[in-house]
């Protein structure tokens, strides 16, 4: 069936895109990567996503990810979009900082799993759905999430989550609910409290819960 799980590698897929034909793990080369796609060019909700990423590249370059949207239109209309995208963003002198992938023929959203069979083309083609998968390195799926087309994404959300998936890719801890970069975070059920100890400096402290068990441990890294 197509589409991806979580840990799955990403296929090297050839494409043509904005900045010429690219073959994806060579376009990621070392870094962490991001793929969104987008249901159709000159569309509203899509428009302000691409304005909105666009906003934030700076931020993603920080985190050493690189950016790449997919749309089942040209490259032509592409290029043409992303005059209007970066109009809207208030940049109209500026290039979109990152490519598109023209899936005209939507065979890369079918092998990738995008498409939204409940939104439909003037001709009844499917479109494809708000994809985002983060890959790390390796080209593994990290994070996988689906909008239908009709409900934009919070990018600042995507941000989070990556450096969510960032810390706990290099420390034994997960991040609770709501965590932004700073806050305390979870030690992992499967360390024992004298790991815990001696991977912490700042110490760990477990929250008293009824069942008097000691899951809810946090620390300040």
């Amino acid at each position: 069936m197509p589409g991806l799980l979580l840990g799955d590698t990403l296929p090297n897929f050839e494409a043509d895109t904005t900045i010429g034909k690219i073959k994806f793990h060579d376009f990621l080369g070392d870094s962490w990567g991001i793929l969104f796609s987008h249901p159709r060019d000159f569309t509203p909700v899509c428009t302000t996503e691409l304005a909105r990423a666009a906003k934030l590249s700076k931020e993603f370059e920080k985190r050493n990810v690189k950016m790449i949207a997919l749309s089942i239109d040209s490259v032509e209309d592409h290029k043409a979009w992303s005059k209007d995208v970066m109009a809207y963003s208030c940049e109209p002198d500026r290039p979109l900082p990152y490519p598109i992938i023209a899936d005209d023929k939507r065979e890369l959203s079918v092998q990738l799993g995008m498409l939204d069979p409940d939104e439909r083309d003037q001709q009844g083609m499917p479109l494809t759905a708000r994809c985002v998968f983060v890959v790390d390195p390796q080209k593994k799926l990290k994070l996988s999430i689906l909008y239908p087309a009709t409900t934009g994404r919070n990018f600042d959300e995507l941000l989070r989550v990556i450096d969510s998936l960032q810390l706990t890719a290099q420390k034994k801890v997960a991040t609770p609910v709501d965590w932004k970069p700073g806050d305390k975070v979870m030690v992992i059920p499967t360390l024992s409290e004298a790991e815990a100890a001696e991977l912490f400096n700042h110490g760990v402290t477990t929250k008293e819960v009824p069942s008097g068990k000691t899951y809810l441990r946090f620390t300040q890294l």
